[in-house]
């Protein structure tokens, strides 16, 4: 179960995503969840001033890849502040569309969607949820760090 919930408070929006595991889950299901926290993990460790935002992508689509996964492109981190998905755009697969350099006092999420399929997915009718095109399960993670800060944890019940 995906649960994905946005706040705004005092002029500032902040969004989080939590995937938690229910009844009896599939062990390639554990290892998506777990493999997708550690693709998260390892955008992450690389955080510090002055380090080009698209190396984080560079890493978690190497990582996901070493796994036998792939990242959906189609979705993003992003900046937090007074506007809603503001910038740096944070892309989560290897690309030098992204320009800039981290810098003191930056927070953005990272949030990268893995699948254990394909990197396509299909959007519904109700144009609001994504499922992958080959039908192969997917996970999303994300949480909002500053330079080497985390500002939003998992629990040790998640997943």
């Amino acid at each position: 179960l995906n649960v994905d919930i946005t706040v705004y408070l005092h002029g500032y929006h902040g969004d989080i995503s939590e995937t938690y595991l229910i009844e009896n889950v599939s062990e390639s299901s554990k290892t998506l969840v777990k493999s997708t926290y550690e693709c998260m993990m390892k955008g992450i460790e690389i955080c510090k001033p002055g380090v080009a935002f698209h190396k984080i992508g560079d890493v978690i689509e190497h990582y996901a890849n070493t796994k036998g996964l792939s990242v959906v492109k189609e979705y993003a981190g992003h900046g937090v502040g007074k506007w809603f998905h503001c910038d740096p755009l944070i892309l989560h697969y290897s690309t030098r569309k992204i320009h800039g350099v981290m810098k003191p006092g930056h927070v953005f999420t990272i949030e990268p969607m893995i699948n254990q399929g394909g990197s396509d997915i299909r959007m519904w009718p109700d144009k609001w949820t994504a499922v992958t095109a080959d039908g192969h399960r997917s996970c999303l993670l994300y949480t909002s760090p500053s330079p080497r800060e985390l500002s939003t944890t998992r629990m040790q019940s998640s997943a």
